[in-house]
């Protein structure tokens, strides 16, 4: 029968089995039980501990008591008939319950992608990823094997633990739906995370053995930032609440009575998150809707991790995404993004109208960050780009294979017309919004905001795709050298040099955040910047140009003309 059963998983997927055949051996096993079940007696001893002790004459407070007097945020303990106290054992087990589930969620992200990470970094090393490859399994197959069998040892010590988190839950007063709403959303997470993990090892092979604490030290500082967000009640109507989406833990405040993510005050009845809004929609009303939207999320971008993971698998050398696909996801950013940016935070210091201008600086950084993505998955190496240049005139005549067609759609042609027409994708998203402004105080700082930081973008995507057509060995480490050098040095030595955005506008609308002094500037002055983006993007443009023509020449014709 089990003989029977393994064969049936062999025959399902062959991956899996090669992964659960090398892992599940009986001394990894009673390690990662004995692990599991270890670490839930010292949880228990740690909170059993906490619980209060009569002591001599002396007034106890203690958080698990039941009283009414408080000092610092206890109750005071008082003793029964039998002299002892009546503890609150359901806020105990609340609290049982929301440690456990902290620590499973750091569990499971951070030690999940690090085993994934230095799986596929051993891989690559011994020769065998390239094996995998050649058979005729495919990546969602191989991969999909790789997802389900590497962490095996930690799916079976969540198991483990599963027992104790659903007792908790049900000592703690929390309903059952509750419960399999932030299960639902814990999977998704890891199948985002874990997606992302395989992404990057295939994008990032050049790290080797610095792959795996790169990439789950980046997850483990992600989660560590939004737990004291969610300590600090740090909800701030920003287009950046779209990374909190990432965090499980922001469903724990909805499925207990009491905050225990912050153990000084237990009788924290309200939900900050309530007030949470994506297109006007209250998402964080219910426990409903917030888990929807965190489900979606979660499964858009496992969705574009695993469109990247199915082109990259088999064929390295390929471009991260298609250029039809980029613009599948810069809609899908922005929409995301945007949904966020609609409600700004007023104070009495701040307005609705500067509320909004601040969400949209923000957008506009997270654009960078998205466009500095695109540039890397889009833009093609020398290799590909001499072979455009010199075999495109055999397409020249074909009705489907004009110029433009082929720029904006072709995989060997150069990225810039592609990245044009992303930033005017999120512009089209994003001009509606800015123009419905209700009141027009910020709206053309916002439009000329807007223009600039494109225009930097395409001067950033042009200096990329000639430090890409370079001879140069590493010419992708000297095109992110360059672009972010470009980025980073032009506002720290404006700063070393006490030149600050609302006084030297000039300089700072020429630089990668022209938001920051646009407000402090006249329309001369921006009209100059706009005009400075054009001559440069012009001059890039034809050195490129250049480069491609000369790249395109045949060796026959190049030995004779001399080059």
């Amino acid at each position: 029968m089990a003989l029977n059963l393994v064969n049936q998983l062999g025959d399902w997927n062959p991956q899996v089995f090669r992964e659960l055949k090398g892992r599940l051996k009986p001394r990894n096993v009673l390690i990662t039980v004995a692990i599991s079940l270890v670490g839930q007696l010292l949880l228990l001893m740690s909170f059993t501990s906490q619980l209060p002790v009569v002591q001599d004459l002396k007034p106890v407070h203690n958080r698990y008591c039941h009283g009414s007097a408080k000092q610092y945020h206890n109750p005071l303990c008082v003793p029964d008939s039998l002299g002892r106290f009546p503890i609150n054992w359901e806020l105990w087990w609340q609290d049982v319950f929301i440690y456990l589930s902290m620590i499973g969620i750091f569990a499971l992200l951070v030690v999940g992608t690090y085993m994934l990470l230095s799986d596929l970094s051993k891989e690559e090393s011994r020769g065998t990823l390239n094996f995998l490859r050649l058979t005729p399994q495919s990546s969602q197959s191989i991969l999909g094997g790789k997802l389900l069998g590497v962490p095996i040892l930690l799916y079976l010590a969540a198991v483990l633990a599963l027992p104790l988190h659903l007792w908790s839950s049900v000592a703690g007063n929390i309903s059952l739906g509750k419960i399999l709403c932030f299960y639902l959303v814990l999977v998704t997470s890891c199948l985002c995370f874990y997606s992302l993990a395989l992404l990057f090892s295939l994008v990032s092979k050049r790290l080797s053995g610095f792959q795996p604490w790169l990439g789950s030290g980046a997850v483990l500082m992600f989660l560590i930032i939004i737990t004291n967000i969610l300590q600090d009640n740090g909800y701030n109507h920003y287009p950046t609440d779209w990374l909190m989406l990432f965090h499980p833990g922001i469903l724990l405040p909805y499925l207990i009575n009491a905050n225990s993510l912050d153990p000084g005050d237990i009788y924290n009845q309200g939900n900050y998150l309530q007030g949470w809004l994506w297109f006007y929609l209250p998402i964080g009303a219910k426990t409903l809707n917030l888990m929807s939207l965190m489900v979606l999320n979660y499964g858009l971008w496992s969705y574009w991790a695993w469109q990247g993971l199915k082109r990259c698998f088999h064929n390295p050398s390929a471009n991260l995404f298609s250029k039809q696909q980029s613009y599948r996801l810069t809609a899908c950013f922005e929409v995301m993004i945007l949904g966020f940016a609609l409600n700004p935070q007023v104070h009495e210091w701040m307005s609705y109208a500067k509320g909004v201008f601040e969400n949209l600086q923000m957008l506009l950084v997270l654009n960078l960050v998205l466009f500095l993505g695109l540039i890397a998955a889009l833009s093609p190496h020398r290799q590909a780009l001499q072979d455009w240049a010199r075999y495109r005139h055999q397409h020249r005549n074909s009705p489907n294979r004009g110029l433009l067609k082929d720029l904006l759609w072709g995989e060997k042609s150069p990225a810039l017309v592609a990245i044009a027409l992303n930033l005017a994708i999120a512009s089209v998203i994003l001009l509606p919004w800015i123009i419905l402004w209700s009141e027009s105080e910020f709206k053309i700082p916002a439009l000329w905001a807007l223009l600039l930081n494109m225009g930097f973008i395409l001067v950033c995507a042009t200096v990329a795709q000639l430090m890409l057509l370079m001879k140069a060995q590493k010419r992708a480490v000297w095109a992110a050298t360059t672009v972010g050098g470009l980025i980073i040095l032009p506002p720290i030595i404006l700063g070393f040099l006490s030149m600050y955005p609302n006084k030297t506008t000039a300089l700072w609308l020429l630089s990668a955040f022209p938001w920051a002094s646009v407000e402090h500037s006249v329309g001369i002055s921006v009209a100059f910047a706009l005009m400075a983006q054009s001559l440069v993007l012009a001059v890039l443009n034809f050195r490129l140009r250049r480069k491609l023509q000369k790249a395109g020449e045949s060796a026959t014709k190049a030995l004779l003309s001399g080059n």
